[in-house]
């Protein structure tokens, strides 16, 4: 096989493969629009298709693996094609990653719906994800037209969102120390609000990947963080 063939069935592949992580990137921007929807309307039918959801994300994500594997194997890429293809591996890591807090949102809800309700958070928690969603949605696009000035308007947009999250880390303090009564319900929400503060986290590092793919090179200067918080709490 000469070299075109090569060139030419490795341009097959990887394109089969980014369609791929595209369809896995539509799959996690609903996740987290549909995670965030249960949360603040407590809709326990919708968090349950979000958590059974996740396994299809995974199994895309399995995939992915398999068949850049086989692409690695086969066409031994070098230089920039192999750059991309591992670049694929590194984003539908964290899509996946992302996906599984979208479900710890999901799994929060029908707690939620037991509790006193502090409805005063819900907006600005719905409002947080949906930047978030608008963030991964801009990044996917930036992957997939090598737009590296929209990658980086992506990672600067981080701090936009860990804006919100001290806000509302705020509030709850706010709402706790009004009623005790809120104290449980507030923690949970508070969790929530730091899956999503992470999913930008994510996001932000798949556009950093991004800019990687198009211009060889990572960003070398930090990026703005505004995570003012020193509360910590644990991932179920």
């Amino acid at each position: 096989m000469n070299q075109e063939h090569i060139s030419s069935a490795f341009d097959r592949d990887l394109e089969a493969i980014q369609a791929l992580m595209v369809k896995m990137g539509g799959l996690v921007e609903a996740a987290i629009l549909d995670g965030s929807k249960a949360v603040t309307t407590r809709d326990v039918e919708l968090a349950e298709k979000v958590r059974k959801g996740d396994k299809v994300i995974d199994d895309l994500e399995e995939r992915i693996n398999e068949e850049a594997a086989r692409t690695i194997a086969l066409r031994a890429p070098v230089s920039s094609d192999l750059r991309v293809v591992l670049s694929v591996l590194k984003l539908s890591a964290s899509l996946e990653r992302i996906g599984d807090y979208a479900r710890n949102l999901a799994k929060r809800t029908e707690v939620l719906a037991e509790l006193r309700p502090v409805s005063g958070p819900d907006k600005a928690l719905k409002r947080m994800a949906k930047e978030v969603q608008r963030m991964l949605k801009d990044t996917l696009d930036a992957y997939v037209r090598r737009d590296a000035a929209l990658a980086e308007d992506v990672r600067q947009r981080d701090e936009e969102v860990d804006e919100m999250y001290n806000a509302l880390f705020r509030e709850f303090l706010t709402f706790m120390m009004e009623d005790p009564r809120n104290i449980t319900a507030c923690m949970h929400l508070h969790f929530i609000a730091k899956n999503v503060e992470r999913m930008g986290d994510l996001v932000t590092n798949m556009a950093e990947q991004v800019i990687y793919v198009v211009t060889g090179e990572m960003p070398d200067d930090g990026r703005p963080k505004s995570d003012e918080t020193a509360f910590i709490s644990g991932e179920t």
